[in-house]
């Protein structure tokens, strides 16, 4: 009997070896959202991965739904979760979109079960879009990602990350100092607004505002829209009633120090944008913003197409 057991024993070391042998290369990347760029994610069957975004997540789209699962849920506004669900491997694309209008676009790579010592990314997390004013760098690849720490490491063990101060920091700060804007009201709604500088590096713009709540009822309002809204040319037949077209544009980033008001209070907000190379001399740029409450009555802001100010020379 204590021959088989030790004949047994002997079978079945080299595969206890062998697996504690495949140990996962676990990484976490930080991540710059920025438009055009491509993040690589390394996953593995039976891992799930982490993506965590600055911003409300408002929709996810799978590339190939056969071969990954990705999971978001409204309890969890900024997380999606990714997975393989086919051991072979394989690989697909993932888009994600925020509130503000972002989008962020992953390559989702396999290599299956076959794959010894692979790398997993097991979290990748997102900051927000570089500023405008500042050398955009491209968004970290696979071959960025710092390797985790284990999950007993304390927080003075881990590296320190510096970054510089951006220049959206800077205008949100100006914006935020001043004493007394000048404010502005509107029929039939509730708060009063102020634009500060509007800076502008080629086709990006940067809009500095506030917002003053002059009701005595408390308010919340949404995340600022910039919109390009102009008349439809009529056709030849049609006498009269040219129709309107609006846009929204794309955000890059924005900056707001509170969503809810209370009576008298007031918010900061810096948001920036890519501007078109042109347009025609019926369409406007404006600056919406709208209560949480009355989202189909924004206020619109009229911005000039070129700012009054450049800041090439920066």
């Amino acid at each position: 009997m204590k021959i088989i057991w030790f004949a047994l024993a002997g079978y079945l070391l080299p595969f206890h070896l062998y697996a504690e042998d495949r140990t996962v290369a676990a990484r976490i990347a930080n991540v710059r959202m920025s438009a055009g760029e491509v993040t690589r994610l390394h996953l593995r069957p039976e891992f799930e991965s982490t993506i965590h975004l600055p911003e409300d997540v408002t929709s996810v789209v799978l590339g190939d739904p056969g071969s990954f699962k990705a999971e978001h849920n409204e309890g969890e506004p900024r997380f999606v979760y990714v997975k393989p669900i086919t051991t072979s491997p394989t690989q697909s694309n993932l888009l994600i979109t925020t509130k503000s209008g972002s989008h962020v676009s992953l390559e989702l790579i396999s290599d299956g079960t076959s794959a010894e010592n692979g790398p997993v990314d097991f979290l990748i997390e997102y900051s927000g879009s570089r500023s405008l004013f500042l050398p955009t760098q491209p968004a970290a690849s696979s071959a960025k990602l710092r390797d985790s720490l284990p999950s007993h490491a304390s927080s003075q063990e881990r590296p320190s990350e510096t970054t510089s101060t951006s220049a959206l920091e800077d205008e949100f700060r100006k914006q935020s100092h001043l004493s007394a804007p000048s404010w502005t009201k509107w029929d039939e709604q509730r708060v009063q607004t102020s634009v500060g500088t509007i800076e502008q590096r080629g086709n990006e713009m940067a809009v500095s505002y506030s917002i003053l709540n002059a009701s005595a009822e408390p308010v919340e309002i949404v995340p600022p829209q910039i919109q390009m809204t102009g008349l439809k040319p009529a056709k030849k037949k049609q006498k009269k009633g040219k129709g309107i077209i609006s846009d929204q544009l794309e955000i890059r980033d924005f900056k707001l120090s509170a969503t809810r008001m209370e009576p008298g209070a007031r918010v900061d907000g810096v948001v920036e944008f890519d501007r078109p190379n042109f347009k025609q001399s019926t369409e406007k740029l404006f600056l919406q913003i709208a209560q949480a409450d009355q989202v189909d009555r924004p206020i619109l802001i009229r911005l000039p197409f070129t700012a009054p100010v450049s800041s090439e020379g920066r």
